[in-house]
């Protein structure tokens, strides 16, 4: 592998270094909140690659001055919506689920995923389990 590629694409690699710790993070955690900021820190990874990859050195902001109308003055303006649509959306899923953790807690009295299923199995002995 190159090394120049590397440096010149750092931006990329931190992106994918912090989705598999986020990733990693959401899939070996027991505890839900650690399992919510696993999928916080794989949403900002995938925010990061998205700023990157729409970045060109050298051009400016999609807003016209001084007359310059040229497309390859300008950044691409796409990437940035995204970016800034993802974030809404991901303060929204964490507010939902941070209150659907708050919920869990008062009804189980742990934050413990395996805890929780066990202790949902004691409550509800008699609930049948679907086979498909």
């Amino acid at each position: 592998m190159n090394l120049g590629n590397l440096i010149r694409n750092y931006g990329e690699a931190v992106a994918m270094i912090l989705f598999g710790i986020g990733f990693s993070n959401l899939l070996l955690q027991k505890n839900l909140i650690k399992k919510i900021i696993g999928l916080n820190i794989m949403d900002t990874a995938t925010y990061l690659f998205l700023a990157m990859k729409g970045y060109i050195d050298g051009r400016k902001a999609p807003v016209v001055v001084d007359g310059v109308q040229s497309v390859e003055a300008y950044v691409n303006p796409i990437p940035s919506g995204l970016v800034l649509t993802g974030i809404v959306v991901s303060v929204s899923v964490t507010a939902l689920m941070l209150s659907l953790t708050i919920r869990l807690y008062r009804r189980y009295h742990t934050l413990d995923l395996d805890e929780i299923t066990t202790r949902r199995e004691e409550l509800y002995p008699f609930e049948q389990k679907r086979v498909n």
